[in-house]
């Protein structure tokens, strides 16, 4: 590892670190800012009990040492106590709902990363031919269509008329159509990306010199081609996996998966401020995680991109 890299790695770092800090900030002040009292809406609570519970939140503190107070119990890990689930605490919770959309996310992205180069390299390989235009409709007509759409059909489709997958994304084989919803979009777009970059990467001129000299296509393909061809796909990876993990919300809940997406709806229904932080928070830091890991791969992958 050079110093030019290095200085990089923690440039990087520091913007991450500075954008998670903002998103905190925002978030907490914000929330901060509505008006109702997250125990306003209960019935049967007097004055002097709602005042109690919000002494028991640190409610009742000036907003900025409750910030000063958020910061530093988050640097150790504590997002602070559900006012909508009683008794349980934010991280419990954001644990117990993210097991799920770990599966679905990671899934999905993984499946499309993998179908996306595939699918893309075929068609660049059978260009102006019958699949070549196959693959172009097909992801042409996926990237037009939302994922809750795609989720809508396939629950309507394979669930409820054809019976194959259940419906309910806690029963046995529920994650199946829920990662399918996710995963075609990024799928059809990566096929697109992949494609274009295969077309140019075989009308380079090591790619003719390769095959003049006798080596065979697959050696061409995978040896040379294939590995320069995916430093727009990963690219893309990092904004992919910001895309699935936000819209697997509302995928979660059209299968009623208990995952993050369910968890956050629920506590906005509930005015559950600590919750809402906290799963806007941890999302922000996933995504920005994936865009931080994203650029390092970028690197690796073509050690020929200038850092500066």
């Amino acid at each position: 590892m050079n110093a030019k890299f290095l200085t990089y790695l923690v440039e990087r770092l520091l913007m991450a670190l500075l954008t998670i800090f903002l998103v905190i900030a925002i978030t907490f002040f914000v929330m901060h800012a509505i008006p109702a009292s997250p125990f306003s809406s209960e019935k049967a609570k007097s004055d002097a009990v709602i005042a109690a519970l919000e002494a028991k939140y640190g409610f009742d503190k000036p907003v900025p040492i409750q910030f000063l107070n958020y910061l530093k119990n988050i640097l150790q890990g504590d997002f602070g106590l559900s006012t909508g689930w009683v008794g349980n605490t934010v991280i419990d919770l954001i644990i117990g709902g993210f097991s799920y959309s770990a599966r679905i996310g990671f899934t999905a992205g993984l499946l499309a990363i993998v179908l996306g180069v595939i699918f893309g390299s075929v068609a660049a390989l059978q260009r102006g031919k019958f699949l070549d235009k196959l693959i172009q409709v097909l992801t042409t007509a996926l990237v037009s269509m939302p994922s809750f759409v795609m989720a809508t059909l396939l629950l309507l489709i394979f669930a409820l008329r054809l019976g194959w997958l259940p419906s309910m994304g806690n029963q046995p084989g529920g994650l199946v159509l829920p990662v399918i919803s996710l995963s075609l979009y990024p799928m059809a777009y990566v096929t697109r990306l992949q494609r274009s970059s295969m077309l140019d990467v075989l009308g380079q001129d090591y790619i003719r010199t390769a095959r003049a000299k006798g080596v065979s296509s697959s050696k061409v393909i995978f040896k040379h081609a294939l590995k320069n061809t995916l430093t727009p796909v990963i690219t893309y990876a990092g904004p992919m996996m910001a895309y699935i993990l936000t819209g697997s919300m509302v995928v979660e809940n059209i299968f009623s998966v208990p995952g993050l997406g369910r968890l956050f709806t629920n506590s906005m229904l509930r005015t559950d401020y600590m919750m809402i932080m906290g799963v806007t928070i941890f999302l922000a830091t996933m995504i920005i995680l994936m865009n931080f890991i994203g650029d390092i791969l970028y690197k690796v992958v073509d050690p020929r991109i200038d850092l500066s």
